[in-house]
């Protein structure tokens, strides 16, 4: 059946000598992959390959088939033309970071309506911004609402915080207790908008600190998740 959707691209793959995969997380149906056919053998299908940049916001109809792993694609149109997010070097390896946490994150094959909300805006937010530091922390801890293990905030005022439980306590029990700066960190951004988010002062130091604590954090939670290969090269980008 022809169904239309809006669509965000979290990875793409070439397969053989001509064709691509692509992986896109879409409003109505979750998370679908697509098999874009002959894309590399000809100026048109070159053309259509530029829509596919990470994180593009896309309108798509699709020919879908309920049984079949790779849908396919029938017209594709963007649907929010950034101005930054792919020209901005710092903003370009954002994108290229949390595609790749999107794509290890995301699983579901099901409409998610509030899930994709958050990205689609908070995307849209990061375009817009001119002092964006500290956005992928907030987007992180922010995400993992969707995803089912937010940090429960009725004990904050606690001492620490126990990554395994995702929740504050008043004693350090074993090695995934957080104290200290990360501790600090983590309660601003609890009750941080990202409005607010430019009232943050931390280094970058701190700031690896804290990202290396929420991947543990995704790690613990998700079985399946593995740490970014992009992660180094990020971290070198926002020293």
């Amino acid at each position: 059946m022809l169904l239309s959707t809006n669509a965000i691209v979290l990875s793409k793959l070439k397969y053989r000598d001509n064709d691509l995969i692509v992986k896109c997380y879409t409003e109505q149906l979750g998370l679908v992959s697509f098999l874009l056919r002959g894309v590399f053998k000809s100026k048109k299908g070159s053309s259509k390959i530029a829509y596919f940049q990470l994180l593009s916001q896309l309108q798509l109809q699709i020919d879908y088939k309920e049984n079949r792993s790779l849908q396919r694609i029938k017209e594709v149109k963007l649907h929010q033309l950034y101005t930054s997010l792919h020209a901005n070097i710092y903003k370009s390896s954002i994108v290229m970071f949390l595609a790749e946490v999107l794509a290890n994150t995301l699983k579901e094959e099901e409409q998610n309506n509030n899930l994709f909300s958050y990205i689609e805006t908070t995307l849209l937010w990061l375009d817009a911004q001119s002092e964006y530091s500290n956005f992928h922390l907030l987007f992180l801890l922010n995400l993992t609402k969707y995803l089912g293990f937010y940090p429960e905030e009725i004990y904050s005022s606690y001492n620490y915080f126990n990554l395994l439980d995702g929740k504050f306590e008043t004693k350090q029990y074993g090695k995934y207790t957080v104290s200290g700066e990360n501790l600090t960190l983590l309660k601003t951004l609890l009750g941080t908008t990202f409005d607010g988010l430019s009232s943050v002062k931390i280094n970058a130091k701190q700031r690896q600190s804290f990202l290396s604590m929420i991947l543990l954090y995704f790690e613990l939670h998700l079985g399946s998740f593995k740490t970014p290969k992009s992660l180094q090269i990020f971290n070198q980008v926002f020293s």
